[in-house]
């Protein structure tokens, strides 16, 4: 909705139908969807080309679909969690970003914004595949951002501290309380300050970043 506000024409990629249609509601023109499953490299393959069938280019990915996996100790994670947590959060994210870069290169033009987390940069117990999925997303936009340096194309991530969004409905309590302890704002994030920087960073203004890592974290971030 803010990207839209800024003036862009914005598709959702999104697994859930239902979730696509909310989101649309109301939006005009400008906010339209397609529903993609980011764990299969075909399926966004071809909402890539749909979406630049639709709009011509791409100028903005907020890569930004993730799931926490259960809560419990490495040597008790489920191999399949794991595994699934892995493709969506990482796996997934490499898929657009590579389907993506091709396109902007033809366009001359790019910002991408990975999201990440600052589980990503200090690893949360408990939440192993979580902080091993971001983590990855932070090395990925490093190397990319580097290989891209000099094509007028950045590439950023933000590792955010806890957001309460409905993804808290895939912890547990005492993981949420965790997570809370440990901002010395003693708050949650809100949404709306997580987008406003995601905002920035997708916009021409962020000319000069690439490859970085912007924190919004409460204080939590210790590097």
């Amino acid at each position: 909705m803010r990207l839209a506000q800024e003036g862009a024409q914005v598709v959702i990629w999104d697994v859930n139908q239902t979730a696509i249609d909310a989101a649309c509601e109301g939006m005009g023109s400008d906010v339209t969807g397609i529903q993609v499953d980011i764990t299969d490299p075909a399926v966004v393959a071809a909402a890539r080309a749909e979406t630049v069938a639709r709009h011509g280019g791409i100028d903005i990915l907020v890569a930004s679909a993730g799931i926490t996996g259960p809560n419990t100790k490495v040597w008790e994670y489920p191999v399949d969690a794991w595994r699934q947590v892995i493709d969506i959060n990482l796996n997934g994210l490499f898929y657009c970003n590579r389907e993506i870069v091709p396109v902007m290169r033809d366009g001359g033009y790019g910002r991408i914004v990975n999201v990440a987390s600052i589980a990503g940069k200090e690893g949360n117990p408990n939440a192993s595949a979580y902080s091993a999925s971001k983590a990855g997303v932070i090395g990925l936009t490093k190397s990319l951002g580097k290989e891209l340096a000099t094509s007028n194309i950045t590439v950023n991530c933000v590792t955010p501290a806890a957001v309460k969004t409905a993804i808290f409905d895939q912890m547990s309590q005492s993981h949420i309380d965790f997570m809370l302890s440990k901002i010395p704002m003693g708050r949650f994030g809100a949404i709306e300050e997580i987008v406003a920087l995601i905002t920035w960073l997708a916009s021409e203004e962020c000319s000069f970043s690439t490859g970085a890592v912007f924190d919004v974290s409460g204080g939590r971030a210790t590097y």
